[in-house]
């Protein structure tokens, strides 16, 4: 299902038109509410009429995290506060928060945005969509609610935690979209297995977001829960969830092009790449009203596919995120990701899902330990199976990383879960 396709398959050539009136109107609007902006576009020597063609965006200025912080909290709204109708935040765990606002057309085009995501990864109004993500400044639980609701589904707003209590409404209310992070939604699969209730439950789809994964999590949610699972993307700057997201050929997430305009860029450089290459994603927002931004810098890394898709869309894709630039860890000279230590994990024979990294150094070097929890404890007193999982963990490991990482086998359920967005790597450095 294509929930608009007049703009979802819209020719190449009617959405950059399309994007580049959004563009200009965008810089006009920002040069003239925005104070911030003014300033750095009069420094620049930037005017709104400068932006004759989509190219012309790389004349504009980077906005980062830090502007929004060293503006907290409103002062890069571009509206007054009494056309403000919603108020979201990041959870400001390493500094100010993010203050996000939205008007009622904000709100309208959000809901727009998650609602053909949701049609894309196979919701339908006939659907019952249960929302584990937790409700509040968090803009995942909210921003599926109401995309879901447009799309005309039914929506079970439970929030996360009470995990148990999660599985029986979910037999109960017959639940068949699960929205959650996909730790979490790994975590649930775990209890509604040890309750005995996986014949009882009716999940045919699953939307996950708000923490990257790879394909091996992929596979292993699919398998454990029997449903197609997909994976959406946003960050509450932009938007919230909406942003893009993937349809059931699972080639890559689906822009909604006509509101976000997206570069990759050299993360170091902040040039631009050759296109198909990886880098850093960049996103514009062209239609936002009370917080509106220019060529914000993601951190996120990714590459973007063009071309149709089998699904009939016609819009650029954006492959699923590789990892963040500042999460990247550099371990005795070497780029390491935790998506990578994940994807040689998660479905290997004996062991669990559920992980921790953890760098420390000793002396002058990096030391990387992967914690693994086995699958049964009986093994940790056989001495000679569980050393030869270890070995044949640390080979798998030493392949994709190129570096020798220590690891370490845990009895099973000892390792933290996580409700919200996981937190693998302690580092302790």
């Amino acid at each position: 299902m294509i929930f608009q396709p007049e703009f979802e398959t819209m020719s190449r050539s009617a959405m950059e038109a399309l994007q580049l009136q959004r563009l200009q109107e965008t810089v006009a609007y920002v040069y003239e509410r925005v104070p911030l902006y003014r300033q750095r576009l009069d420094e620049m020597g930037i005017g709104p009429g400068d932006i004759r063609s989509l190219e012309d965006i790389r004349k504009l200025p980077f906005t980062v995290k830090d502007d929004l912080r060293d503006n907290y909290p409103y002062g890069m709204f571009a509206v007054p506060m009494k056309d403000v109708v919603r108020i979201h935040a990041s959870s400001g765990t390493t500094g100010r928060p993010t203050v996000v606002g939205y008007t009622q057309d904000d709100i309208e085009m959000w809901s727009t945005c998650v609602a053909r995501l949701c049609a894309a990864g196979g919701a339908t109004q006939e659907d019952i969509g249960q929302i584990s993500f937790g409700y509040g400044l968090f803009t995942g639980a909210l921003g599926l609610h109401f995309g879901l609701a447009k799309l005309g589904a039914a929506v079970v707003p439970i929030s996360s935690g009470n995990t148990e209590r999660q599985i029986q409404l979910m037999a109960d209310f017959g639940s068949t979209v699960l929205v959650a992070t996909p730790s979490y939604a790994l975590y649930m699969a775990e209890v509604a297995e040890k309750m005995g209730m996986m014949d009882r439950i009716k999940l045919r789809v699953g939307l996950f977001g708000a923490e990257g994964s790879t394909e091996e999590m992929r596979a292993e949610l699919e398998r454990r829960w029997g449903i197609v699972a997909t994976e959406n993307y946003g960050m509450s700057e932009l938007i919230g969830p909406g942003v893009s997201g993937e349809c059931t050929e699972k080639c890559g997430m689906h822009i909604n092009e006509d509101y976000f305009y997206c570069e990759i860029v050299n993360p170091d450089t902040g040039e631009p790449v050759e296109d198909g290459e990886w880098g850093e994603l960049v996103v514009t927002p062209l239609h936002k009203q009370a917080l509106p931004l220019l060529r914000y810098r993601t951190h996120d890394i990714t590459r973007l596919l063009k071309g149709p898709c089998k699904c009939g869309r016609t819009t650029t894709r954006m492959q699923k995120i590789a990892g963040r630039s500042d999460d990247m860890l550099i371990i005795r000279g070497v780029n390491v990701f935790p998506s990578q230590i994940e994807s040689v994990l998660v479905g290997m024979e004996g062991i669990g899902p559920h992980y921790e990294i953890v760098v420390t150094k000793k002396g002058f070097m990096d030391q990387i330990e992967v914690k693994v929890e086995l699958i049964d404890a009986a093994l940790l007193d056989a001495y000679k199976e569980l050393e030869a999982l270890t070995r044949k963990i640390h080979d798998r490991l030493k392949v994709v990383l190129q570096i020798d990482a220590k690891v370490t086998l845990v009895s099973p359920n000892t390792l933290k879960r996580f409700e919200g967005k996981a937190k693998r790597v302690t580092d302790l450095r």
